[in-house]
Formats: structure tokens, sequence, C-alpha cells
């Protein structure tokens, strides 16, 4: 059984559309940028599979620019879609003068065959090598296999452009992109694998991003953006872990607004939540890189001072009052004030809900002296 170069690019270019237009259905609607970025990224390759093939009848310069600017541009949004994923990538602006370069360059010099095959192919490949590099570091375990996979299927992408680069450019036997030359046949089985491949990938890509805003749904306070009581209590345990290998002074602070009932009442429950959410930013302003900072029900905030004794936390209380009095005087058009208890960890102490019931109850002492106050454990 022969194959048919024109058969197998037909082939692709319908599965690409049928998972463009599958993978809004499977996402849903309020999916991530990243999710959209790889949508975008199956569609332009789609659009551009399409146009070189018309080109063979019609418009040829135009269309066949229009496929290596579509093949850019769809690696350009993988790279947009791995950001969001893995953070910042290696390598940004490069890419994205390539990403100009290639459709340029090629219907700047079409007249010359050789020049536009290896110009396009050329840059193409480097911009395959450049989105094959952002898979890569750190690489965490989790995220391990789906990048793995869609790595391999960059660099085979990668090398089938760089040879069909190099017998366009150099040689006479790839005299145009129909031809049915072994390389090019194989590039096209290659890219059919590739596409199912790097779909699973970006699929499994997708569902870890969903588990892991889903997770971090679980650890968050929705007014707050602060951690809720579960993910304190679970971030918590690790850094008491980590004060106890390291034998390192760890403070604990409980927070309660005062009087919040009465702010409720008398300026609605609006003021209410934005009493809560300076709070909390004053709180994460105030601490420092490494502390934990957490709303761990109703008016109800703790602290955990890592690296920090007693003298800090009441550094740390002095700081807080000063910038909430002034903030919540122009911020609400009322003060804000709060208690505070603190309990630095002890000898033997191996808890986190011991260090906390010990902060809690100094912060019941506060309250019952006065209010606006801090208090330390006995």
């Amino acid at each position: 059984m022969s194959l048919d170069f024109f058969t197998l690019m037909t082939v692709m270019a319908a599965n690409l559309f049928m998972i463009s237009a599958a993978l809004p259905l499977i996402m849903g609607r309020d999916v991530s940028r990243a999710a959209r970025h790889v949508q975008a990224s199956l569609l332009l390759q789609a659009v551009g599979w399409v146009a070189v093939m018309v080109s063979a009848s019609v418009w040829d310069q135009a269309l066949s620019t229009l496929f290596i600017a579509c093949q850019a541009a769809a690696q350009w949004m993988l790279y947009r879609a791995l950001e969001e994923w893995l953070g910042p990538r290696p390598l940004r602006r490069v890419l994205m003068a390539l990403v100009v370069a290639a459709p340029l360059g090629y219907t700047l010099g079409f007249d010359v065959y050789a020049w536009r095959v290896g110009w396009a192919n050329g840059l193409l490949t480097l911009i395959l090598l450049i989105v094959a590099r952002a898979t890569l570091f750190p690489v965490r375990q989790a995220e391990g296999r789906w990048r793995a996979l869609l790595l391999g299927c960059l660099l085979t992408s990668a090398f089938f452009t760089l040879s069909r680069g190099l017998l366009g450019a150099f040689t006479g036997d790839y005299p145009s992109f129909r031809t049915p030359h072994p390389v090019n046949l194989a590039a096209a089985v290659a890219v059919n694998i590739s596409l199912v491949l790097g779909t699973v990938a970006v699929l499994v890509a997708w569902r870890y991003e969903a588990e892991q805003q889903l997770r971090l749904q679980a650890m968050t306070d929705g007014l707050t953006g602060l951690l809720n009581h579960r993910g304190y209590t679970a971030q918590g345990e690790n850094l008491l872990a980590q004060a106890w290998r390291h034998r390192l002074p760890l403070t604990a602070m409980m927070l309660d607004v005062d009087h919040f009932k009465q702010i409720n009442d008398r300026h609605g429950h609006h003021a209410g939540d934005r009493a809560l959410q300076l709070f909390a930013r004053l709180l994460a302003e105030t601490c420092r890189n490494g502390d934990l900072i957490a709303r761990l029900g109703g008016e109800e905030f703790g602290v955990l001072l890592m690296h920090n004794a007693a003298a800090a936390g009441v550094a740390f209380d002095r700081r807080l009052r000063s910038r909430l009095k002034d903030a919540s005087a122009a911020e609400l058009g009322f003060v804000l004030e709060y208690s505070a208890g603190m309990a630095s960890l002890q000898p033997g102490e191996s808890s986190l809900a011991a260090l906390m019931a010990r902060a809690d109850a100094a912060l019941y002492e506060a309250k019952a002296t006065g209010r606006g106050r801090l208090t330390a454990a006995g």
C-alpha cells in the first residue's frame, strides 16, 4: 500500500479541525488562558494546513505565506500556554522575532525557491526548538510525563522540518511541498502521530492545571484570597516540622477584628467585607516572605512568624496597628482595630494545634481585658 502525501495532509487537517471544535466542548467555557492558547494553537495549525493544500491550485504565494504564518503563530500560542502552566520561559523575545520573520522572509524571497524553503523551514525549526526548550526545567514530578511527551512531539517535528528545509535549499530532490519524497512522506506520518500525542499531552496538562486550581480553591478563602483553615493547618505543620528540624524559633499569633458585628450593623455587610479585605491585605504587606497568614474563620486570622521569637511578634503587631489605623480611616471612613494573642514555640511542643491553642487563649485574654491590644501567652 502506497502512502499519498496529499491524503495524509487532508486527514491531518480534518483531525485538527475536529480537535479544535471538540476541545472547547471538553474543557467548557470557563477555562484558563493556557487552555485558550492551546485551542488557538490547534486552530491555527488547521487553517495553515488547509491554506497550503489549496495553494496548489490558486494564490500560491499568499496561501503558502499564510501557512508559514499560521504554523509560527501556533507555536507562539503553545509557548504562551507553557508560560501560563510553568511560569516565565526562556528566549521569549527571540521567539517573537522569529514568528514575525518567518512569513516575512518567506514572502519577500518567494521567487527564489531554495531561499524560501530554506528560510521558512530553518526558522520554523528554531521556533520548534525554542518551544521544546520551554517544556524543560524546572520539572516537577507530577508534570514530568506530559512535558516529556510534548517535548518528544516538538523535537520530532523540528527534525522533519529541518530535513525538508535542507532538501529544498541544497538539493533538487524536493522541488515542491507536495513532492512524494520519502522524507516528506515520513514527515507527514510523523506529524499525524505527533498531533495525536501532542493533544494527549496538552489535555493531561490542562487536567493537572484544573486539579491544581481545585486544590488551591480548597485551601484558599474566597473573600480575602488568604489561606483558609485547612490550608493554614497543612502548611503550618510543615513550618513547625522545619522549625524543629533546624532548631529555629517560631511564633504564632491569633488576631480578631474588634467589634466586627457592630461594623456590619452600622455600616452594612459590604463595609464588613471591605474591612476584612483591607485587614487581609495589610497582613500580607506587613509579613515577610516565609511567614504564613490565613483567615481562620469569620473575623479571625492566624499568623506564623517563621524564624522569629516573641520580640518579632511585638514588632509585627506595632507595624500592623500603625498601618491599619491610617488605612482604615482613609479607605473605610472609620478606624479598624483588633485584638491579638501570641505564643512562641516551646521545648517539647510538637503540635501546631497546641501552639495555636495557647495563642488563642492569649487572644481571649486580650479581648477580656479591653480589646485593641496584644497579649502574650504565659
